[in-house]
């Protein structure tokens, strides 16, 4: 382990390196390109002029979104993947995405969804409902809260559907979150969502020397005393804030919690910490990259990311279900 200590931390100051690449770069290319000196001066000598406009007052809030929802869905992912022993499992798969939706629809309906603010308790306060039943549920083993959480998932977007159907009004504002995108999302207060996001990261961070014994399998775990039950309620009250935070904030963004804590492991291999530091960097990248992408697919318009993270994680996803095949599940 002490061997693999200076190669870890150099793969750490590596995807650090890129994230700083990959924000620089969401915050010069666009629709209106920025040169690279413009985006250091409009940070450190700003100037009323267009580009220091754009760069401060549009692209640097919407960098900063970007790396929060990525990285709180890459520690999503991570938690969620050894929580449940399944390389395929990704934060919705207990049912905390289709929850924010589900609790978004009704907040619409209500006449409650109307502030930033407003729908992010009301996201995190479905997501955490959707957790608590599929955990209720799935409690006793990985393999019945996966399945429980796809039920729920399945149910709760065929509610929502129906709702929508009925309500053209729940249409009309629900469509724009559906999406997931980062566009549009920089003009709401960042703030909240961003201390939230912080701070759950930073319980992620805390949680990973009992999950890695977690990982080992619920006996061994036992035997070198951890405590299984309050580690599985932690981990599934950090999954629904971080999700559902940033499901709130961008709308449902899929396949970053599932490619990123693969990519991590790759890097970092058995160790849950290490793993989860590399997470929290690969998924900011990631998302950047892709939202940068996103901009320049279509020479009118913007692709939403949640397109691009699809495609991107399609190939993914079908590299993992051959690699682990029915084990997986």
């Amino acid at each position: 382990m002490k061997t693999d200590l200076p190669r870890r931390a150099a793969f750490l100051l590596v995807s650090a390196a890129l994230l700083v690449v990959a924000a620089g770069a969401s915050m010069a290319v666009g629709a209106r390109p920025v040169a690279p000196v413009e985006v250091w001066r409009a940070l450190t000598d700003f100037a009323a002029t267009t580009d220091h406009l754009v760069v401060r007052d549009i692209r640097l809030p919407r960098t900063i979104l970007g790396v929060c929802v990525g990285a709180a869905l890459g520690a999503a992912g991570v938690l969620i993947q050894t929580l449940t022993r399944n390389p395929l499992a990704e934060p919705g798969i207990l049912g905390v995405t289709a929850g924010a939706g589900f609790a978004i629809n009704l907040g619409v309906l209500a006449g409650v969804a109307g502030s930033q603010a407003g729908q992010l308790v009301l996201a995190v306060a479905g997501s955490a409902l959707a957790a608590v039943a599929v955990y209720a549920v799935g409690r006793t083993s990985p393999l019945r809260l996966v399945l429980a959480g796809v039920a729920l998932s399945w149910v709760l977007m065929g509610v929502s559907l129906g709702l929508r159907l009925g309500f053209p009004d729940v249409f009309d504002r629900y469509r724009f979150w559906s999406v997931g995108a980062l566009a549009g999302a920089e003009q709401t207060p960042l703030v909240l969502p961003v201390l939230v996001t912080v701070a759950a990261l930073a319980a992620a961070m805390a949680a990973t020397r009992p999950l890695n014994a977690l990982a080992l399998g619920e006996d061994v775990a036992h035997s070198l005393g951890a405590h299984v039950t309050r580690t599985r309620v932690t981990v599934l009250v950090l999954v629904t804030l971080l999700t559902g935070v940033a499901t709130a904030v961008a709308g449902p963004i899929a396949f970053v919690g599932l490619m990123v804590p693969h990519l991590a492991r790759r890097l970092a291999v058995d160790s849950i910490p290490w793993i989860m530091a590399y997470s929290m960097l690969l998924g900011p990248i990631l998302l950047l990259v892709a939202d940068v992408g996103s901009r320049v697919l279509l020479p009118t318009g913007e692709v939403p990311v949640s397109i691009v993270t699809a495609f991107l994680g399609a190939p993914v996803l079908i590299w993992a279900v051959r690699r682990y095949g029915a084990a997986a599940l």
